[in-house]
Formats: C-alpha cells, structure tokens, sequence
C-alpha cells in the first residue's frame, strides 16, 4: 500500500506524550493483536516495483511499529538500508532509521524513509506501544502496576505492586540507556 506525501504525516509522527497514564483497562482496549506488520510504502521512494516488492515481504515479518531508511544513490541491497523496528511510534523509529543509514551512507544524497511497518488494522490511538510493549501489557500487565516506555528507543518496563510507576520508569531508564522515559500505564 502506498501512503501519498504526508497525508498521513501528523496522525503517524505524534509522539506518546502523556499528561497522565491511562489505566491498564483503557490501554489493553487500545493495543493492536497478533505479529508482524502491514508495510506502507511511501510515495515518492523511487524504488521500482522489484525494490518494493522485496522490502514489502522482509517487513512484513518485523515488529511493528517501524520504518526502512535507504541511501537513495546506493540502491536497496547494501549496509545503508536501515529498518528500526519495534519502537512505540512510527516518528521514533523514522528518526532511528535515518540515524543508521546516515551513519552508514556512502552516496551524497541524504538517506530517506521509504516505508512504515504499522500493525494490521492501523488507526490513530491516544497510545501506541511496540509490538513486545503490546504483548506485554496483554500477557504480564497485574494490577497495581505500571507500564514506563522510552519514546526515543523503544525500550519499556512492566513492574507490579504499590510502587511500581517510579520503578517502571527507573527500570526503563536503564535500558534504554536514556532518561526520556515515561509512564504509559498505571494502576
């Protein structure tokens, strides 16, 4: 499926901020089932249809929420065509993808985003989780308990018991190896 321009620009870039979590009820009524992702192909890629044809299946299989960055002077097949997957919105993991092919580019042409890898089914929600978060929460989640997840890497903690929002975000903190975690889930 193709996604023209940036029609879809600001309902897919919004990140998960906050002002207070949702209970574990409301978030479970928000999370997407099963594996792997629907590849939207965007406009303007220039990838012939073989190009779009092979990143379609590859990304099928990953986790969702996701984005392909390529090289445009170097083709799809070398180290610069960077897929990030598994992050809590489609803007962190564009933002990790253009990171690593940047890093890995030998072409002059900046990297691009070429596709998103959303869950089957996709709609704006008030909360996206990554596709581990997502079964997580279904699978772990016990009341009292929290859910703290990093909107730059994906990263997210499940803790239970009376003190668990400032441990899930403590705990998340140390995995991402960042300090932009926040509560998603509590109650």
């Amino acid at each position: 499926m193709k996604v023209p321009g940036c029609i879809l620009c600001l309902s897919l870039t919004a990140a998960p901020v906050m002002a207070d979590p949702m209970t574990g009820k409301a978030a479970a009524k928000q999370m997407y089932r099963g594996e792997g992702a629907v590849v939207q192909m965007l406009d303007g890629a220039g990838l012939s249809q073989a190009d779009a044809t092979a990143l379609t299946m590859v990304g099928t299989g990953q986790p969702w929420y996701g984005a392909i960055a390529i090289s445009p002077d170097e083709g799809l097949m070398v180290e610069a065509t960077v897929a990030a997957v598994n992050h809590h919105t489609v803007a962190a993991a564009e933002t990790a993808a253009r990171k690593g092919c940047e890093a890995k580019r030998k072409g002059k042409a900046a990297c691009v985003v070429v596709a998103h890898l959303l869950p089957k089914g996709w709609k704006p929600a008030d909360l996206t989780l990554s596709q581990d978060a997502t079964a997580a929460l279904r699978k772990d989640y016990k009341t009292p308990g929290a859910l703290a997840i990093s909107p730059t890497t994906g990263s997210f903690a499940l803790t239970k018991g009376e003190a668990a929002g400032d441990l899930a975000v403590q705990t998340c903190n140390e995995k991402a190896g960042a300090k932009d975690c926040i509560l998603a889930v509590q109650d």
